[in-house]
């Protein structure tokens, strides 16, 4: 029930609204049920309370299951360290890369952090592009 509290000329009125099923309303004010006609319409007007939708799910021990992209090639993954939005990716597939190359850009809570190779290699894919949102962990690139 949807409760709403009115004063009209000086007296409080605690007005509680519940179902309604063709043009008859459920409500209470100030302790007192009623059962109020609503004008008729072409259509009677029902209005049902939407089930509350499910809790995300979860794994035995109680942990979020949260799907993470991953890779289908074989190599070294540069993940994303915290989530966040690609802001550039500074490499193209077949690229050769230093450990300390900046090789994507990631903005995280309104700040630029540069995600580094982290070994010597070459570019095998690039799983992002500028404007994808990633998750702490998603492959965002894979070395050779």
């Amino acid at each position: 029930m949807k409760e709403y509290k009115y004063r009209i000329n000086g007296n409080p009125y605690t007005v509680k609204v519940g179902d309604i099923d063709n043009n008859i309303a459920k409500v209470e004010v100030n302790g007192v049920p009623y059962k109020v006609e609503l004008e008729k319409t072409d259509k009677p007007v029902t209005i049902v309370t939407a089930p509350r939708p499910s809790a995300a799910p979860r794994t035995e021990s109680g942990a979020k299951v949260i799907a993470k992209p991953k890779s289908a090639v074989a190599g070294v993954s540069v993940e994303a360290p915290l989530p966040g939005v690609v802001l550039s990716v500074n490499v193209k597939v077949g690229d050769t890369v230093k450990a300390s190359d900046t090789v994507v850009v990631l903005e995280a809570m309104k700040m630029e952090n540069a995600i580094h190779a982290g070994q010597d290699g070459k570019v095998a894919s690039i799983a992002v592009s500028a404007g994808d949102s990633v998750l702490q962990g998603a492959v965002l690139i894979t070395l050779e």
